[in-house]
């Protein structure tokens, strides 16, 4: 396929998503009355209040749109997949859609990993702070937008695992890179929990302190990728 073969292909790819989300969202949308509900746990009982005459329409849109984007992962990942699998062994096509699956759990670990433990925590540690002096008051649009962040941002911080099997597999990156890129590695994973967490060191460390892990889990994944690829001339030699 030519250059802009591949363009055209990635474009269908890209459409195919855009319209699964979409889909999604209009969905959610219906019960959109039940997904502020639900986002509110975390909350602990603590109201939200709306302060602009569209306020209230455009949270829900927010939410509406975030778990669109959450239903259509499989789509989503299933396009990936379909773009690079013309560049992939028949064995890789059948460990790529595992991989589908794989992903999307991670996703939902993520997310959910965020949801039950970072969000409460992390909220009751913001509102609390100087509750004597201040009183707080929370809209229903900055809370949305504060929560759907975080929630994608573990969501798809969880993939690194995945991202580092396919970089793996095409040779962009090795075990030793990723083992000697250590404190680069820390460095950009704590600017990253500064960007996207709250300025408290406490959430942050809630959400480096994961991506750490998985940066680690990343390497052994690499080196077993490594390993793999090191012993098929072996195996060709052998059947030869």
């Amino acid at each position: 396929m030519s250059f802009l073969g591949h363009l055209e292909e990635l474009r269908r790819r890209l459409i195919k998503s855009f319209l699964a989300v979409v889909v999604c969202s209009a969905v959610a949308f219906y019960f959109s009355d039940d997904l502020i509900k639900l986002i509110q746990i975390p909350l602990q009982g603590e109201p939200l209040h709306n302060m602009q005459v569209t306020g209230a329409f455009y949270a829900y849109l927010k939410i509406s749109l975030i778990t669109g984007v959450v239903a259509a992962l499989p789509v989503i990942f299933y396009q990936m997949w379909g773009f690079i699998a013309p560049g992939l062994y028949e064995t890789e096509k059948i460990v790529a859609l595992p991989l589908i699956l794989l992903s999307t759990i991670l996703f939902l670990v993520g997310a959910g990993f965020c949801f039950w433990i970072v969000l409460p925590l992390g909220l009751k540690f913001l509102i609390g702070f100087a509750d004597e002096l201040i009183i707080n008051y929370i809209t229903i649009g900055s809370y949305v937008s504060f929560a759907g962040l975080l929630l994608l941002a573990f969501g798809f911080g969880f993939q690194m695992p995945i991202i580092a099997y396919f970089l793996g597999r095409m040779g962009i990156i090795t075990a030793e890179f990723l083992a000697k890129g250590r404190r680069y590695a820390i460095v950009i994973i704590l600017i990253l929990a500064a960007i996207i967490t709250p300025p408290d060191v406490f959430t942050q460390a809630l959400l480096g302190a994961p991506l750490y892990v998985l940066y680690e889990v990343s390497i052994i994944v690499v080196r077993l990728v490594q390993k793999k690829e090191q012993a098929k001339p072996e195996d060709e030699f052998d059947d030869s």
